[in-house]
Order: structure tokens, then sequence, then C-alpha cells
């Protein structure tokens, strides 16, 4: 009995199965954390609104400093800082990567 699916199968030339498609929002709730994947929308934010890692993810997932700087038991100020900054030390990236819901080497591109 065949289920009904979102998978299209691209026969080739040979007529054997040579690609398999699905749905992006599928492919990204399989995929993403396994490969530490980083959204287009985060990347567009960092490099053509010139914006830091920390703060492309932030917006990215709607939220503000002080939401972020509560979530690191940091104040909002102290935060800014570290959003700001160039290169975040390995423990930094760390927990605000915890903070974010994110893997640290989605903190680093």
């Amino acid at each position: 009995m065949n289920a009904p699916t979102n998978i299209q199968t691209i026969m080739g030339p040979d007529g054997k199965p040579a690609f398999v498609v699905i749905p992006y929002a599928d492919y990204i709730a399989t995929h993403a954390s396994d490969n530490d994947l980083i959204p287009h929308d985060v990347v567009r934010r960092a490099l053509a609104d010139d914006m830091s890692p920390a703060r492309a993810w932030r917006e990215h997932l709607g939220l503000t400093q002080a939401e972020v700087a509560d979530r690191l038991g940091v104040s909002q100020s102290a935060y800014a800082q570290q959003e700001t900054s160039e290169r975040l030390r390995k423990t930094s990236r760390e927990k605000l990567a915890n903070a974010l819901g994110i893997t640290p080497a989605q903190l680093d591109f």
C-alpha cells in the first residue's frame, strides 16, 4: 500500500531514480541540527546588512537584546557588548549559542 508523501523522485535517462526532491522545511527539520546549517536569512543579515552573527541570529529568532541577556543571566548592556564583539571567546560563544538554541559552530562564520 502506498502512503501519500511530499517526496518526488526524478528518474534519470536510464529509467532509474536519479534524484529525490523533498520540501525545504522537511529537509531543514531533518538536517539542520546535524550539519550546523545556517539559514539564508541569518547569512544575508550578517553579510549584506553588515551585522555580527550573534545579532543576525537574534533578529532572525525574533528576540530582543534584553531577552537574550536574561537567558544569559547578564545585563542588556553587557550582552550588547558581546553582540558587537568582533570575536567571541569560546566559552562566551558556547553560552550564547545555548541561549539561542543553536550550536556554537553556527555562530562562527
